[in-house]
């Protein structure tokens, strides 16, 4: 009782959040940082790729609570903001139900814009570059309107969150909802799933485990690496924002690095005898993602804190201690 007194004394508007998709790696992290802050966190998940084990530090808390349901349906709650981050984000699960993929970003995006326009709330979509596709322009700023295959295989997401952005400034434009637009680009750190098929947690099971380091293309294809933490502050930067900025606003380290070179740093930082292996490039895979933040230097002052190397250490440490759960 001493802690969730205390815990009230400092917070000055303490809210009740929703946080869909909150047992979701980045929804984890974002829901854990909530009630630290000492707000009351509703977390919904359907568990389609959310995992309880990302969560359960928080089960006892008081000021979380985690339902299970699929914002594919109507939601009937009473809370203060909401976060929509409900959605798979990996290739290897949002091509697995490439048709459940695409109704999570659009009806999903429908039914919480509902909820929030029914309580006159504020709500913040977790959109993301993959809105840009194969980019032409380099950095992407959140005026390019992007190059995107409308009917690849990559496109249920693609499209899908492309579409959910329409919805979220119609709402805005129509309803005169307040809303918040985050493109998230590549993120990682502790609580990703080991089998995402993303870059960094495949890199760092393989080398953990001594196999090939699987490299697409011939690997001088490039990404940016934001650390979980960086993006969270930023997300929650933006949520408190003045009302009158929407966004879309980029979230992202615009450190720009080789996939090749990021395969050598998990084989060096892991102390990995593991070979290097290239194979063809999959479809519509993007050859540059690099994000211009500098809308999010201005408008929310933020900047990513945490390099790549630190970064990674985390998160091979959280690969470590889990590598045997697996």
């Amino acid at each position: 009782m001493e802690q969730i007194v205390a815990r009230e004394k400092i917070v000055l508007n303490e809210k009740t959040i929703l946080v869909t998709g909150g047992a979701g790696f980045i929804g984890s992290h974002l829901c854990k940082r909530l009630v630290e802050d000492g707000h009351h966190v509703l977390c919904v998940d359907n568990f389609y790729t959310g995992r309880r084990s990302n969560i359960v530090g928080l089960i006892s808390d008081p000021y979380f609570e985690v339902m299970r349901h699929d914002i594919c349906f109507p939601l009937f709650i009473e809370v203060d903001e909401i976060y929509n981050l409900a959605c798979p984000a990996s290739p290897i699960h949002y091509q697995s139900d490439p048709v459940q993929t695409i109704k999570t970003a659009v009806h999903g995006a429908i039914n919480m814009l509902g909820l929030a326009k029914r309580l006159k709330i504020k709500i913040l979509q977790a959109s993301t570059s993959e809105v840009y596709g194969d980019p032409a322009v380099h950095p992407q700023p959140e005026s390019y309107w992007g190059h995107v295959n409308p009917i690849g295989i990559r496109s249920c997401y693609d499209e899908g969150k492309r579409c959910a952005e329409t919805l979220f400034f119609d709402y805005h434009r129509q309803h005169n909802l307040k809303i918040k637009v985050a493109r998230i680009f590549n993120t990682y750190g502790p609580n990703m799933h080991p089998n995402d098929g993303r870059v960094v947690s495949n890199f760092i099971m393989q080398a953990l485990k001594g196999e090939d380091i699987t490299v697409f293309g011939d690997g001088n294809q490039t990404r940016s690496f934001c650390y979980v933490d960086d993006l969270v502050d930023g997300l929650m930067r933006l949520m408190n924002s003045p009302d009158e900025f929407t966004g879309p606003v980029n979230l992202g380290n615009p450190a720009e690095f080789p996939i090749l070179e990021l395969a050598q740093q998990v084989i060096e930082l892991t102390g990995s005898k593991s070979e290097i292996v290239l194979q063809p490039l999959p479809s519509d895979d993007p050859k540059q993602r690099q994000p211009d933040i500098s809308l999010a230097a201005e408008k929310l002052k933020w900047k990513p804190e945490v390099n790549l190397q630190d970064g990674l250490k985390k998160t091979i440490e959280y690969f470590e201690t889990i590598r045997e759960r697996i």
